[in-house]
């Protein structure tokens, strides 16, 4: 059952990034990020009071929730670093390096939780890794942001904590919600991931634009945090129940739904290099389910 919900965070996290997408066309998009997760804090408290898991609070002991909340720092440490990378680096180089999250979650799940290795697996995690690089497109920059880069070699430093933090949020999230309710759990995590996303905003100095998103704009980033609160859900329900190495590569799944989507409302199209890299990725991630 739990292959499901990690299919199913898969779906609502590719559909996150098509609604995000649409309401980023004039909004800040750390603004935007803050607001959304404010939309999946409410979603997920409302899903707590509807299993009925809110009294559980009462019983949630100090361990776990030392991980919840570290589980929560780290993804918006995850955040900071990578848009603090992004910023002062090449987006065709930050990107793999933070790809690399999924590589690093498999071996942490080794470590921690003793999950088996196998060559199977290893094969899995070099598809993954292969077809993701491939994946990658070339962002075009101006001359000035290419000048303000040029020469700058701090993006490398905070592009691997940005996929390291990724990888703990996983491993600190599983050991985080082994003891309580999945969606408790979440909600809890969404309430720190909140404050680390609004220190995002003031970070960026981008809170005066909050008063200039138009309303359209505004529905869509609402919608895309409607669908990171399902992806949520189903991702710590998945962690919950499942092995982290194969869920975290499940919901990397979620570039097929994207795609899907991209091409259905944005009319894109694959290059035959993204083709080729996308069916090794959905080749390695089912191949981890053997």
């Amino acid at each position: 059952m739990w292959v499901l919900y990690a299919f199913g965070s898969a779906f609502f996290a590719g559909l996150t990034s098509i609604l995000a997408k649409c309401g980023i066309k004039k909004a800040d998009s750390n603004v935007a990020t803050a607001i959304r997760t404010m939309i999946v804090l409410i979603f997920s408290w409302i899903m707590v009071f509807v299993v009925g898991a809110q009294g559980q609070i009462r019983d949630v002991s100090e361990k776990t929730w030392i991980f919840l909340i570290l589980s929560g720092i780290a993804t918006g440490a995850s955040w900071l670093c990578y848009f603090r990378a992004l910023q002062i680096g090449d987006v065709n180089s930050v990107v793999p390096i933070d790809k690399s999250s999924t590589i690093l979650t498999i071996i942490l799940a080794f470590i921690f939780f003793r999950e088996e290795i196998s060559a199977l697996k290893l094969v899995c995690v070099v598809l993954i890794t292969i077809g993701t690089y491939m994946m990658i497109t070339k962002k075009e920059i101006s001359q000035d942001e290419q000048d303000k880069t040029k020469g700058s070699h701090g993006w490398l430093f905070y592009a691997v904590l940005s996929a390291v933090f990724a990888s703990l949020t996983s491993i600190l999230g599983k050991v985080g919600i082994e003891e309580i309710n999945s969606n408790l759990g979440t909600a809890i995590r969404t309430a720190v991931v909140l404050i680390m996303a609004w220190i995002v905003v003031f970070v960026t100095g981008k809170q005066h634009t909050i008063k200039h998103i138009e309303k359209n704009e505004l529905g869509f980033i609402c919608l895309s945090g409607l669908a990171t609160g399902s992806s949520w859900l189903c991702y710590y329900k998945a962690l919950q129940d499942g092995l982290a190495s194969v869920v975290v590569p499940i919901d990397k799944l979620s570039i097929v739904v994207t795609i899907a989507f991209s091409y259905i409302v944005f009319k894109e199209r694959l290059t035959i290099k993204s083709f080729a890299g996308l069916v090794l990725i959905i080749a390695g991630t089912l191949l981890m389910l053997v």
